[in-house]
């Protein structure tokens, strides 16, 4: 397929800076939306390892907004938001932090997501 641009979709929003940040939660709090958060780094490789796992996950849930945050390249949302180890994932609602999940076990983030999102407005996986 030389020559041909290949379009690969995601639902996870890459943020990249302190603006896009405060933009997609200030959405998502108006509109009552879940948002679950991957904080990530290049370098480390466990962090690295579940972007498709993260990927997978988001597909699942249509109505969830699904954001990924390098912690080197928007450092001022990782402080804000009190991260100091990759992979760490949390889940908000309103603006805040319910739940927060450190470390790359896949079957823990995909049960607290689907306990997260069920409690907060019943939704199941699609």
């Amino acid at each position: 397929m030389a020559g041909h641009l290949q379009v690969i979709k995601t639902r996870v929003v890459r943020i990249d800076s302190e603006k896009s940040w405060d933009f997609f939660i200030n959405q998502a709090t108006n509109k009552e939306c879940p948002v679950v958060v991957h904080f990530t780094a290049c370098w480390c490789m466990p962090s690295v390892a579940m972007n498709p796992f993260f990927e997978e996950v988001a597909s699942s849930y249509k109505h969830i907004l699904f954001l990924s945050v390098d912690v080197d390249e928007v450092k001022e949302v990782a402080t804000r938001m009190e991260v100091k180890a990759m992979p760490t994932f949390l889940l908000m609602m309103g603006g805040a932090r319910v739940d927060k999940l450190v470390g790359a076990n896949p079957d823990e983030i995909r049960r607290r997501i689907g306990g997260f999102v069920h409690t907060v407005h019943g939704y199941k996986a699609i």
